[in-house]
C-alpha cells in the first residue's frame, strides 16, 4: 500500500484507494488475478487473460526480480495511461 500511495503522490494524482475483500466465489466474476491486484476505473494495471480465476498471491516482475508488489516506478508508469502522458 505504501508504494501505491507514494506513486500517486509523485504523479500528483488524487485518488481514493479502495481495498476490496474477494471471496472464492467472486474471483471469476471479478476476473481477480491475485493479491495485490490494482485497478483504475475497473481496468487492471497489469492485465492478463486466464481461463481460471481464483484467490492467490500475485507476483510482479520488477527490476529487482520477482516480488509480491510492483515498484513505485512501475506504478507511476502505469498511471501515465490514465493521465494521458
Amino acid at each position: 500500500m505504501k508504494n501505491l500511495q507514494i506513486a500517486l503522490q509523485e504523479e500528483n494524482l488524487s485518488a481514493s484507494i479502495e481495498m476490496v475483500k474477494v471471496a472464492d466465489d467472486d474471483a471469476t466474476r471479478l476476473k481477480f488475478l491475485g493479491s495485490p491486484h490494482f485497478r483504475v476505473d475497473s481496468e487492471d494495471l497489469w492485465p492478463e487473460e486466464r481461463e481460471i480465476y481464483s484467490l492467490s498471491c500475485r507476483v510482479y516482475v520488477t527490476p529487482e526480480g520477482v516480488k509480491g508488489f510492483p515498484t513505485i516506478p512501475m506504478l507511476r508508469e502505469q498511471f501515465k495511461r490514465f493521465k494521458g502522458d
